[in-house]
C-alpha cells in the first residue's frame, strides 16, 4: 500500500487515481504524517443474471408455430358428453328461508 501526503496528491490527483485503477493498489492520503484518507480501486462489476445464457442455445424450426394440432383434431369433440363443459345443475327442492317475523 503507498502513502503520500496530501500536499503532493492534490497536484498528482488524476495520474494517481489513473494508477490506482489500472494497478489496483490502494493509496493512503495523509495529513501531517496521519492518516486522512484511502483511495480504492472500485470492485469489479457483477455479472448480470439475465442474458446469462442466450448463446448457449440454438433454435431449430419454427417456434412461433402452435405444436398442438387444431382443435377440430382433439377426441373430446367427438365425444357424447363433449357439449356440457361444467357441473350438470342440481335438480330438487330449495329450501325456503324462514322470515324472522314467522320465527317470533
Amino acid at each position: 500500500m503507498k502513502t503520500m501526503p496530501a500536499g503532493e496528491f492534490k497536484a498528482k490527483c488524476l495520474r494517481v487515481m489513473e494508477d490506482v485503477r489500472k494497478y489496483r493498489t490502494p493509496v493512503v492520503i495523509t495529513k501531517k504524517g496521519k492518516p486522512v484518507a484511502k483511495l480504492v480501486p472500485p470492485d469489479e462489476p457483477k455479472k448480470s443474471v439475465f442474458g446469462c445464457m442466450t448463446d448457449r442455445f440454438t433454435y431449430i424450426g419454427d417456434v412461433e408455430s402452435p405444436v398442438l394440432p387444431p382443435i377440430e383434431e382433439w377426441d373430446m369433440y367427438r365425444l357424447p358428453w363433449a357439449a356440457h363443459f361444467g357441473p350438470e345443475p342440481q335438480k330438487g327442492k330449495r329450501r325456503r328461508r324462514r322470515s324472522r317475523k314467522a320465527t317470533r
